[in-house]
Order: C-alpha cells, then structure tokens, then sequence
C-alpha cells in the first residue's frame, strides 16, 4: 500500500518490513528495549486483575447477606459524654418492626432478631455461640438455604417451642462435619431443644461468622434463654435489630427514607434531633467496596504504569542510538530521493513496532500471571478494557517516545550524513 506524503511515495509495509529487519538484526538490544514495555503491560493486567478479584470476592460476600435488605439496629446508650456501642440502647420493638412491614409501602417483609451468647452441648462435646431469636419468614428474608432439614413454623413461634436450626460451624464443633442432625438433641443454657436442620454455608459478613450460630424462635430466645423464670427481661417486646426487605437494590434510598421517617415518628424524635436507631445496607457496603476497589485499581494500575514510561525512555534511549549508527543510511535513502518524512515515518514505525510487540508479550504475560495466581488461592479477574486500555498505552508509548528520535533521523542533512563514519 503506497500512500503520498509530501511529495514523496511511502510504503507503509516496506517502512514495516525494514523496521522489522532491523529489530531481528539487534536481537538482544530489541528484547531488552521490549523488557520495560512488557513489565509495565503485565504488571497493569496483573494488578488490576488482584483488585478487580478482590472486588468480585467482596461483592459476592455481601450478596450473601442479601443486597435487598436493610438493618436497622438500635442506637447507642449515652451516660453524659460516654457513649455505647451500636444496639446498646435496646430501643427497638416487635411492633416497630409490625409498624415497617404495614405502613412502609416498599417494604416486601420484615424480620426481627433477638440475639445473645451461650455455651450449647451436645453429648460430650460443648461450644459457644451466638443464639439468634428469629421469625418464620428469616430464611426468605435473608436468603439462608438449608443443606438438611426445615426451618421453624409460625405456629412453633407463637408456642415458644424448644426447636433450633444450626449453622454448618456449629454442626462441625457439636457432631462433626457432614453430620446429619436433624431430630438431635442440644441443650442451650440448661434448655434441651431439638435440632430440626442445618444452614447451608453462608459465610462471614463483618466480624461475625454467620455459620457459627443457632437460630430459635424469637418468642422463645426472648422467654427462655435471655429472660429469667419466664419474664423477658428488658423493654416490653424489645428486639436487636430488624431486617427489612425490599424488591430491588434500586429502591434501597426510598426505603430508608421511609423505614427512618416511620421510626422517628414512633419513637417521638424532634426535627434536629439525632435518631435513636441505625439503619445499614448491603448496598452501602457495596457502595463502599466500589468506591476503594476503584481507588486501589487505579493506584497500582498507576504505579505498574510507571514501568511503561521507562520502558518508553528505553525505547527512545535505543531509537537514539539507533539514528546514530545509520547515519550513512538514512544519507543514502534521501540521496535517493527520500524525504524527511518517509524518514520519519520509518523510524517511528520501528518504535512502534518494539512497543507494540512487547505490549503483545506483556499482554500474555499479564493474564499468565492473573491464572498463576489463581493457581496459589488468590482472587484474581482479568478485565478486558484494562487489557486494551494497557495495549493502546503501549502504542502510544511507541509513539511518544519514538518521535524525539524519528525527527532527529529526518533531521538530518543527506550531503553530512553521507560523510559520517
């Protein structure tokens, strides 16, 4: 393909062929000129591939906890200026979340929890863990599978029955992995219950385990294992938090609009006044996770970017190099009827071509390291934009740096040029 540039007739592919001949010619030099670009490529794809792995990794762990779903959580006790942690206050009741579920109208359905700490046995062996008072409709709400057995009815909350469901970790300390415990026995603080299943794994979601845990009927955490001879102890009716469900995570905002509103006017909240209650949402979480795994990408897709601008000084340190040692030539090719620019085209190509065939290598070496690391446990996932987004820097590193050297080749004037030894 000829191309008119200036009066003079350029073969792109001659320009290319001549640019590749000199590359094979210098073997060594090109590879090691195509280090820097190859590194500074993998190391962009590798890098942002870990965050990106990350993310995806944290992302699944808080569509475990349900990304649909809001806490609201009681707010903190205060004793002058010290003040408690979140859910110190015990503020929240069974009918605020009666009062979420009925007059909310995004709101899908709600489930209120009751939560303390005890020492369970079964058999010989003994664990402690978290024991968490629920609804019937927990599971729906929280997207919990069961790996074995049914959770609790509403018939068996209203009679406070002595029925439990447990997670996977306890199953492990209490029976052994991979037990069946359906129709055994436990007892909670004294309390025999009977264990109808098991959860399916579910993973942590901040400090806490959610497979570490046994879930009861709210009615009988409240009357059996957290108040004393029969009577709850604690504001009438008080829970730890409420999940609140909704149809899609789009309507996240509408809903805690609604839910706080709702709350502060129950709770007698005055305008101006902080809230006695939290509300938190996976979506904020997601938010968050968002937020620094965009942060963290572009901090080591810069950092691995560095390695990109010098491998481009090499290049141009090398192209230099190169204007020098074919001096002669380049008087000859416009002796001939060359002009500055076929000559300039010539050597930018060159830079071009060592830029961009180590963008290829770095490319494959980027996603060679992105599986390596999956191979020793890491997350890790390969995105494609960043992959072009490196390759099209690569280019424009050929070019950048390629063209100090190039004008100064087209520079030059033929009649010195020839005379040069």
């Amino acid at each position: 393909m000829w191309y008119n540039v200036g009066g003079g007739d350029i073969n792109i592919w001659e320009s290319i062929q001549i640019a590749l001949e000199a590359i094979v010619a210098n073997r060594l030099r090109s590879a090691l000129t195509m280090l820097g670009i190859i590194f500074g490529v993998g190391a962009v794809i590798a890098a942002v591939s870990m965050t990106q792995g990350a993310r995806a990794a944290t992302l699944k762990q808080f569509e475990r906890f349900g990304t649909n779903v809001l806490t609201v959580m009681s707010g903190q006790m205060r004793h002058g200026p010290v003040r408690g942690g979140v859910g110190s206050q015990q503020n929240l009741t069974w009918t605020d979340a009666e009062a979420i579920a009925q007059q909310c109208p995004s709101v899908v359905a709600v489930a209120p929890e009751v939560q303390t700490s005890a020492q369970v046995k079964a058999g010989n062996a003994n664990t402690s863990t978290r024991i968490v008072g629920v609804t019937e409709n927990f599971p729906s709400v929280r997207d919990f599978k069961f790996a074995e057995g049914t959770f609790f009815t509403a018939r068996e909350v209203k009679a406070r029955s002595k029925v439990a469901v447990l997670g996977p970790t306890v199953v492990e300390n209490l029976f052994g992995a991979g037990s069946s415990v359906a129709g055994e026995q436990i007892k909670i603080k004294g309390v025999t219950f009977r264990v109808l299943g098991q959860f399916e794994t579910k993973g942590s979601m901040g400090p806490f385990s959610q497979d570490d845990q046994i879930m009861v009927p709210i009615t009988t955490a409240m009357y059996r294992l957290i108040g004393r001879g029969g009577a709850y102890v604690g504001p009438r009716d008080s829970v730890s938090s409420i999940n609140v469900q909704f149809a899609d995570m789009k309507l996240a905002d509408q809903v805690r609009a609604e839910v706080e509103a709702l709350l502060r006017e129950r709770h007698d909240i005055r305008p101006g006044s902080d809230d006695d209650f939290f509300v938190m949402s996976a979506a904020d979480f997601i938010a968050g996770a968002e937020e620094a795994s965009r942060i963290m990408t572009l901090l080591f897709g810069s950092i691995a970017a560095v390695s990109l601008l010098v491998g481009g000084i090499g290049i141009m340190n090398i192209m230099l190099v190169s204007v020098a040692e074919r001096t002669r030539e380049i008087g000859l090719r416009k002796a001939v009827g060359a002009t500055p620019r076929d000559i300039l085209l010539q050597f930018l190509i060159e830079a071009m071509t060592l830029s961009l065939v180590g963008g290829g290598v770095g490319v494959g070496t980027g996603i060679a390291a992105a599986y390596a690391m999956r191979l020793v446990g890491l997350n890790t996932s390969i995105s494609i934009p960043w992959v072009i987004i490196a390759f099209c820097f690569a280019a424009f590193i050929g070019v950048f740096f390629g063209l100090l050297p190039s004008q100064k080749a087209a520079m030059l004037d033929p009649v010195e040029a020839l005379r040069h030894e």
